[in-house]
């Protein structure tokens, strides 16, 4: 098995170390903006917490159907901090251990979570949006408000907004950096044989 790069390893660990901010910075954002509400509305999503304008939204939310947004209906919170602990003991890991096949398996790991993580929020957010109380103030038939996975929707007079708050950005970087380590080693594997 072949050895890493130096340069690579410090990029493998500075990416794990970097993964830390999860536990200190908001991971997701949704924002959503109507003519009653121009100054904006924010629901901040953090790794184990939902904070901003819950209740307002929760409660406009509730008028077309939707339930009440609360920590409990997430039980990912209750282990989020460990996926994250363990995408940065798997990096530190794959520093550590040196070894290319690590680092392969370490960007395997990352995209899988990510697209995992993904699903769970489309999946949670379809639900959110279409299992809605028949008995409402406000139905809309055929009517669905399943909030934007990514980019912005415009869900009746509100405009939504859906995307990574800061600390997803830099889990974004992070992933970057170890994709850079790969192409780097690959790159540099080409050279030797040449």
């Amino acid at each position: 098995m072949k050895n890493l790069q130096p340069i690579s390893r410090v990029l493998i660990a500075l990416a794990a170390v970097l993964m830390v901010s999860a536990y200190f910075l908001p991971l997701w954002q949704i924002l959503m903006w109507a003519p009653q509400y121009p100054e904006g509305l924010e629901m901040d999503i953090w790794i184990n917490d939902i904070k901003g304008d819950v209740k307002i939204i929760s409660a406009l939310n509730h008028y077309i159907g939707m339930k009440h947004i609360e920590v409990a209906m997430f039980p990912e919170f209750q282990y989020m901090g460990y996926i994250v602990g363990s995408l940065i003991g798997f990096g530190l890991l794959t520093s550590l251990i040196n070894k290319r096949i690590m680092l392969w398996s370490y960007v395997v790991l990352l995209v899988a979570t990510g697209v995992a993580a993904l699903v769970d929020f489309y999946l949670w957010g379809y639900d959110y949006g279409h299992n809605l109380d028949p008995t409402a103030p406000i139905v809309v038939p055929g009517m669905s408000y399943q909030p934007p996975l990514i980019g912005t929707k415009q869900l009746l007079n509100f405009t939504a907004f859906s995307g990574p708050d800061i600390g997803g950005w830099i889990f974004v970087v992070s992933a970057l950096l170890v994709m850079g380590a790969l192409v780097f080693e690959m790159c540099t594997s080409r050279k030797k044989v040449a």
